[in-house]
């Protein structure tokens, strides 16, 4: 039984399921352009890529198993700097555990976390939102 089927989103690093989560954003890639005149040519200017910049994704109302997320952000807090690849996968209805779109990104690692309200029951690890920094996706 997936513990996470009431979540729309997982996110799996090391391919193993760390959590289940509500939301997703920042799945976004921007390049940006050189502008070229052309001597003689007034009509229109030619525009050429340079870098693209990938925004970072945030994961919001979250639930983990196990601290391995939290381990992963205190160590990058503490210096020790180990960027892995990660997927976030998108469910389908509650009872299919089956994904039903995936994206893989490249050399992530976490830059923030928002805690959630203390409370004494259970013992799952929550998180409010995570945001994680990449360098881009992988076409699989």
């Amino acid at each position: 039984m997936d513990p996470y089927l009431t979540f729309r989103f997982r996110i799996i690093v090391g391919q193993i399921i760390e959590g289940g989560f509500t939301e997703a954003s920042g799945l976004q890639a921007t390049t940006q352009v050189e502008e070229f005149r052309e001597g003689g040519l007034n009509s229109y200017v030619h525009k050429l890529p340079k870098e693209t910049k990938f925004d970072n994704l945030t994961l919001k109302r979250g639930l983990g198993d196990s601290i391995a997320l939290w381990k992963w952000h205190r160590e990058v807090v503490a210096g020790i700097f180990k960027r892995q690849e990660i997927q976030i996968q998108l469910l389908g209805r509650k009872e299919q555990s089956e994904p039903l779109k995936i994206w893989t990104f490249k050399e992530a690692y976490p830059i923030k976390w928002s805690g959630p309200e203390f409370k004494s029951e259970g013992n799952t690890v929550a998180f409010e939102s995570l945001e994680i920094a990449h360098n881009g996706y992988v076409d699989r």
